[in-house]
């Protein structure tokens, strides 16, 4: 429904959700676990039979985004181990890997996904949600931090490997939830009563993936992340976006991340 414009860049692929549950129901917990959940069963096969996708963590649960035109492949490569459903009217339909075949063929194996730089800016960022009914309490400051508050990119920055802050503001609402990632200055002007984190109230740290936008047709750069994290035990609260990835892990576990993240690098020369 919008209208055409020249600011507005549209990748051209349309994306389906992945959401993965447990006996039937999405994980519910106060704290963000994210991709390194699913990064053994669902991410990396999915790397493995060159699929793209998009990954969104949110304070409830996590999503992956596959194209339309993989989702033969996605059902493939993982029927296996999960039995999938697609919605329908409101009401889980299952589906099979002849519902989806059309003539599906498995993958060649390709060469090894391209491993790109990651960037560790010092910024400390909080994870958070919000009651649907106080959020027009706070609607003007949102407003204010997402529209006014922050001086365009200056391109010179773009490929910058030593970035000692980063300006990042996420907000999704999904079905009625509400989730937002923000840096520990910018909580600050919000009211602490409304915003609700975890009962520790832990700060996270980023790491940034890609040394320039990285484009839709890689698969991999999830996984680049996920796994290593996954084999570590450290959870990460993963967002794509339009040019980058950003993984965001608990500050007391930064080193540890960007050790295992740089040996993994140096093994993939």
């Amino acid at each position: 429904e919008l209208p055409p414009s020249e600011f507005m860049q549209v990748a051209d692929s349309t994306w389906l959700v992945l959401s993965v549950v447990s006996n039937g129901r999405a994980p519910s917990g106060c704290q963000a676990t994210g991709v390194t959940k699913i990064a053994r069963s669902v991410i990396a096969p999915l790397a493995e039979h060159h699929v793209s996708v998009l990954m969104l963590s949110t304070y409830q649960t996590d999503f992956i985004l596959v194209r339309e035109r993989d989702l033969p492949v996605v059902i493939h490569t993982l029927a296996g181990e999960f039995d999938i459903y697609k919605e329908e009217s409101g009401e889980c339909v299952p589906i099979t890997c002849d519902d989806v075949s059309n003539g599906f063929l498995k993958p060649k194996p390709t060469a090894s996904p391209t491993l790109h730089p990651v960037q560790s800016p010092q910024t400390r960022f909080c994870v958070l949600t919000v009651a649907p009914d106080t959020l027009p309490a706070i609607a003007t400051m949102l407003i204010d931090v997402l529209f006014y508050s922050h001086s365009p990119p200056r391109e010179a920055d773009a490929g910058s490997q030593d970035l000692d802050s980063i300006t990042f503001f996420a907000f999704s609402l999904i079905e009625g939830y509400i989730s937002i990632v923000m840096d520990a200055e910018t909580q600050k002007r919000f009211p602490s009563d409304l915003l609700l984190t975890s009962s520790t109230g832990e700060l996270w740290r980023m790491v940034r993936i890609g040394g320039q936008p990285l484009g839709f047709d890689e698969c991999g750069i999830v996984a680049q992340i996920a796994e290593p994290l996954a084999a570590a035990d450290i959870s990460a609260y993963y967002i794509s976006t339009f040019n980058f990835d950003h993984a965001l892990v608990p500050e007391e576990g930064i080193a540890e991340v960007i050790q295992l993240l740089q040996q993994r690098q140096e093994s993939g020369r």
